[in-house]
């Protein structure tokens, strides 16, 4: 897969290249800030009016990692809608695509600032999920058990071949990974912002994105 590889508490992960995180020893995989419906969000509250296409490519991609993993659990890591209203908009095919993915698996949604409530589809909504001391939650928190957050949307960019190539990345380091944006039309927040060193250390690795991870130092893939 292409993946990088990296311990935190004592556990083996992987960054997949598709921005999706793996543990195969709990055969477990997480996703972050899918933001299904953003376009359905925007077009309601008279913003830009974009192509309606992102969740369904949004949904083909998370197909596409699900396949090739066949995870047990899936943990979709807040920011799965752009809002409840998009949740509660979702034609009904892309409702029954999502109840297709989610059955056989257990399938976790955690809480975030966008979806702060329960959606009326299958799985389970939690605030928090711990897993062999790792806590999977929406939004970092400095100080208690490592985790795996979303939120941020991270991005990085490198320099290659004299090419500047600008992707998603995970932020990794000892106690903590901040998992990229997987959804389409997600932006992403700079990764020298001042907002990482609050919350990630200097020496943290920024894996980017696409046809294969590729880990660097943060320091060195400047945004």
């Amino acid at each position: 897969m292409n993946s990088y590889v990296f311990k935190i508490a004592g556990n083996c992960l992987e960054a997949l290249p598709s921005g999706a995180l793996w543990w195969p020893e709990q055969r477990l995989m997480a996703v972050a800030d899918l933001h299904l419906g953003k376009a359905e969000r925007l077009a309601r509250q008279g913003g830009s009016l974009l192509p309606p296409y992102e969740t369904a490519e949004t949904l083909e991609r998370l197909e596409g990692v699900l396949g090739a993993c066949a995870p047990r659990t899936v943990i979709l890591v807040g920011d799965s809608f752009d809002d409840l209203g998009a949740a509660d908009a979702l034609p009904d095919d892309i409702a029954e695509r999502i109840a297709r993915m989610a059955a056989g698996r257990r399938w976790i949604w955690i809480t975030g600032n966008h979806d702060p409530g329960p959606v009326d589809l299958p799985g389970t909504h939690l605030a928090e999920h711990r897993v062999e001391g790792l806590a999977f939650r929406h939004i970092a928190e400095s100080g208690g058990a490592p985790d795996v957050s979303g939120h941020y949307h991270p991005k990085a960019r490198l320099w290659l071949r004299g090419q500047s190539i600008r992707r998603p990345c995970f932020l990794i380091d000892a106690r903590r990974v901040i998992l990229p944006a997987f959804g389409t039309y997600t932006g992403g927040l700079r990764i020298d912002d001042p907002a990482f060193d609050r919350i990630v250390a200097r020496d943290a690795v920024a894996v980017l994105t696409g046809k294969r991870a590729i880990a660097l130092p943060r320091t060195a893939a400047i945004a």
